[in-house]
Order: structure tokens, then sequence, then C-alpha cells
């Protein structure tokens, strides 16, 4: 029978310890801490029900944020055309702008005691806004996916905002207004503004 591992001596007269004391052990067990859908009661002053009604609301949001920051990745990488420079520059403007909305919604699910939505196979079943082809559209059509899905999700962030200032999540209510619904408006305004009449692009 092998004898147990022990500590051997170091230079400075400490133990140091045994091998198996600090490799990692890869061999942890599968299980969810926490289903989605559940909600971990948390000292903010507002229901369980309040909670899980606006972590619904939430992560639909969610979802439609995530998709629309990566269809602005997919055309800032495929954009082609006379504006070429001036698009790549917005989208990626846009995308980090749609990034940073992202982390505010996840961590206002996680604060009111949520889960976050966050794979992709889920976000893709999740959200509302139309999937794009996979290929190369012309600058005119790119835009008018990305101002679609702006207005979906303006749409959806109204409606949410209404619900949950009702039920009396005030933070959840400031997190649609103050930053989903003006970052949206304002991308949308910005969108807009190379389709008309006198713009070169189109399709």
């Amino acid at each position: 029978m092998a004898a147990p591992s022990r500590s051997k001596k170091t230079e400075s007269g400490r133990a140091s310890p045994a091998a198996s004391e600090v490799k990692p052990d890869l061999k942890q067990p599968s299980h969810e801490t926490q289903k989605f859908g559940e909600i971990v009661k948390m000292p903010n002053g507002l229901s369980e029900k309040v909670c899980k009604d606006s972590v619904a609301l939430l992560n639909q949001c969610l979802a439609d944020t995530i998709t629309l920051r990566d269809m602005y990745k997919k055309h800032h990488w495929q954009v082609v055309g006379p504006t070429f420079n001036q698009l790549h520059l917005m989208y990626d403007q846009h995308f980090e702008a749609q990034v940073l909305l992202v982390d505010i919604l996840a961590e206002r699910i996680q604060l009111l005691g949520g889960i976050a939505l966050a794979m992709a196979a889920d976000i893709a079943e999740t959200t509302k806004i139309e999937r794009p082809p996979r290929g190369r559209e012309p600058a005119a059509v790119q835009i008018r996916r990305l101002a679609e899905a702006h207005e979906l999700i303006i749409i959806a962030a109204r409606k949410a905002a209404k619900a949950v200032d009702e039920s009396g999540d005030d933070g959840s209510n400031d997190v649609f207004v103050s930053n989903v619904l003006r970052t949206n408006e304002l991308q949308v305004w910005f969108l807009t503004e190379h389709l008309v009449a006198a713009s070169p692009v189109t399709a």
C-alpha cells in the first residue's frame, strides 16, 4: 500500500504543500446551482414576483441587444461601397455602445436575483430580431436591417419600462429608459440619415 504524500521542507524550513494539494481537480461534477427562471431573493425591497417579471423583460431585451450587437459587427466586417469608411467606423462605434448595454442589462438581471442569458444558442432561440443571411448584403440593406432591429427594441423597451414602473421596480425602469431607449433612439437616427434621397447608399 502506497504511503500517503507528505509535505517536504523548503530551504526556509517551512513545509511545502504536497503535489496533491496544489494540483487542479478538473473532475468537478456537473450541476446547476440555480436553474434558469428561478429567482434568488435579494434584500432589495422588491417581491420575488416583481423581480421574476422584471428579469423576464430584461432577458428578452438582453437577447435582442446581443443580436443587434453582433449584427453591427457582421456589417462592420462586410460593408463595401463609396461610404465604406464612414459606415465601417459608425458600425463599430454603435457595436461598442451595444456592448455596454449588454453588460448593464445582464448585471441588472443578476442583481435582481435572476440568471442572465449568455450563450449564442440561447440568444438565437429567444431573440425576436430576424436573422440576416450569412452572406454580404448592400449597405442600404444592412442599414435597413439595423433600423428595424432598433425599432423592435425601442417599442419593447417602452412597454417594458411602463410595466416595471407600475410594479415599483424603479431601477429596471431607469435601465430601460436611460440606457436602452436613449442609446437605440440615437443610433437609429444616425443610421437612417444615411438613407435620405441625397445619399449614395442604395441597394
